[in-house]
């Protein structure tokens, strides 16, 4: 590891918090055995079960080397962590109780004044929200997102902190309000103010904005100061509230890797407890973000591992597997390979990136990253590039990786480096003009919209323009091969959401049509009209 990266026995501070863990004891019977097959002591490859639960409804499981996105669904529960759940549900408890025990637990083991397992770090935005604007006032939680007659009603967001994940505190019913400097921050702030929200990142804390300046501006204010630490590694003493933040959220099923469904909100007590009122099983609008019995103490399992786990130890086992990848995979001629060490908090595990001249071996690396993910051994691993346009790849992340599936991944990258896949056509002269103003309908997974509209411009096989939605637009760019017509727009997360859009469709006069790729949207279909 670089020298500026945190030691990890230094954040946990592992030798002032090991003694003070109350241990889940009988609860966990196997911990030992478990523990050492948590860290590499026994190979457990994925998907290797008694029962091919997924594949008998036709769902094909995956070796993940891209890292805790959730749409793969995350991370592996702990060993430690599903034996907790079990025993978890072989109970009835009242959840009150169970929130306050396990509120009091987390706050023994992080060093936070309180603590709450929820469904998600999402959740814990909303409920933290939720706290801030309603007090734990049942007469106004019930009313959300309603804010008439409300004091609170406006949240504050630096600009460096716009993100997709930004409508778990919107959806309260809060204003945003953006800022981008101190001066602004302050001129921003007044009895309306609910809360102060920021995503945790390298590039706030390098800011004219970072966490500790926020919270000495807000804190005289009387004004909340939430961080979204949904991604980091958990910090003891937290780092945030030693900053001067009030509240902090993280996800259970990233580094911590406890349920997928859970996630955690650590801070001030009475901020905590304010955001339990107003969730499940409590009415309003946090009923439907419910937490079983199961994930708070499968939750609560994965915090009391994260202070027993030898985080270095691995560490260590990842740059190992990496480093397996990344000499079988050099013998072949052109390819290059570089580990790439983590800085901040956030996913943090190193990566290998591997890269190769396109023209040389044939392929390129979205080429075989999708034939990896379309393979009978499904393999996630991401396409990669670089400043050479002569050179492709694609990276490896082993975070969620299981003892054994480095060698897999790297005897699949031989493979397809040495015996590649025929690379698709080359692109077409351009037999058609798509220039013009289009209207376009667009038939959804579910519903439709005849709100959006192209304005394109062709120059050879290129396109510019813009594609206005239904409420904003943004640039268009594209080309033209044959009859087949591409055209992509992207809205940034700057606006506080991330779309896609690749319209892909055969011209034919003033009509084309086809199919439409939205990312995490799924796709869609539609056809346009030129002039109307």
């Amino acid at each position: 590891m670089p020298s500026n990266a945190l030691s990890r026995r230094a954040i946990l501070q592992r030798g002032a918090v090991a003694g003070g863990v109350l241990s889940l004891g009988p609860l966990l019977g196997g911990a030992t055995e478990a523990l050492a097959q948590s860290t590499g002591g026994t190979p457990a490859a994925a998907g290797k079960t008694d029962k091919d639960i997924y594949g008998r409804i036709g769902v094909r499981p995956m070796i993940n080397g891209r890292g805790t996105y959730t749409v793969i669904s995350g991370s592996l529960m702990l060993p430690e962590v599903r034996e907790a759940i079990d025993a978890a549900a072989r109970q009835f408890v009242q959840l009150d109780e169970l929130a306050e025990a396990v509120g009091k637990r987390l706050a023994k083991i992080t060093k936070a004044e309180h603590g709450l397992v929820a469904s998600g770090c999402h959740a814990a935005l909303t409920h933290a929200t939720t706290a801030c604007v309603s007090g734990g006032n049942p007469d106004l939680h019930v009313r959300l997102p309603d804010l008439t007659g409300f004091e609170k009603t406006e949240v504050i967001i630096p600009a460096h902190s716009r993100n997709v994940y930004e409508n778990a505190v919107s959806a309260v019913g809060v204003k945003v309000v953006e800022v981008s400097t101190p001066d602004e921050l302050k001129a921003a702030i007044g009895p309306q103010t609910a809360l102060i929200y920021i995503m945790a990142g390298l590039s706030v804390e390098k800011s004219e904005l970072p966490t500790a300046v926020i919270a000495s501006i807000a804190g005289p204010e009387g004004v909340p100061v939430l961080v979204d630490a949904a991604a980091e590694i958990l910090t003891i003493p937290n780092v945030h509230l030693e900053r001067g933040a009030d509240l902090v959220a993280y996800s259970g099923g990233n580094a911590i890797r406890g349920p997928q469904s859970a996630g955690l909100l650590l801070g001030r007590e009475d901020l905590v407890r304010a955001a339990w009122v107003s969730s499940a099983p409590h009415h309003g609008i946090g009923r439907g973000y419910k937490v079983g019995k199961e994930e708070a103490m499968g939750m609560l399992a994965a915090v009391e591992m994260w202070v027993q786990r030898d985080h270095d130890a691995e560490f260590a086992r990842w740059e190992s597997w990496l480093r397996t990848i990344s000499r079988r995979v050099s013998a072949i001629g052109s390819v290059k390979t570089q580990v790439t060490q983590p800085e901040g908090l956030s996913n943090r595990t190193p990566s290998l990136t591997i890269t190769w001249n396109e023209k040389k071996l044939g392929v390129s690396g979205k080429t075989v990253a999708d034939t990896l993910y379309e393979a009978k051994q499904r393999i996630a691993i991401n396409a990669a590039g670089g400043a050479d346009p002569e050179r492709s790849g694609v990276s490896v992340t082993p975070y969620m990786l299981q003892p054994g599936e480095e060698r897999i991944i790297a005897d699949a990258l031989v493979r397809i480096l040495t015996d590649p896949p025929a690379p698709p056509a080359p692109p077409r002269p351009p037999s058609v003009d798509v220039s013009g103003k289009w209207s376009l309908e667009i038939q959804y997974l579910a519903g439709s919209s005849t709100a959006h509209r192209l304005e394109l411009a062709q120059d050879g096989a290129g396109i510019t323009g813009t594609h206005t939605g239904e409420y904003v637009s943004r640039k268009a760019t594209g080309s033209v091969s044959g009859k087949t017509v591409t055209v992509r727009s992207t809205l940034s997360e700057s606006s506080g959401d991330a779309l896609d859009f690749t319209f892909t469709g055969t011209l034919r006069g003033d009509s084309m049509g086809g199919e439409l790729n939205m990312g995490e949207y799924l796709k869609a279909t539609w056809q346009a009209r030129r002039g109307v």
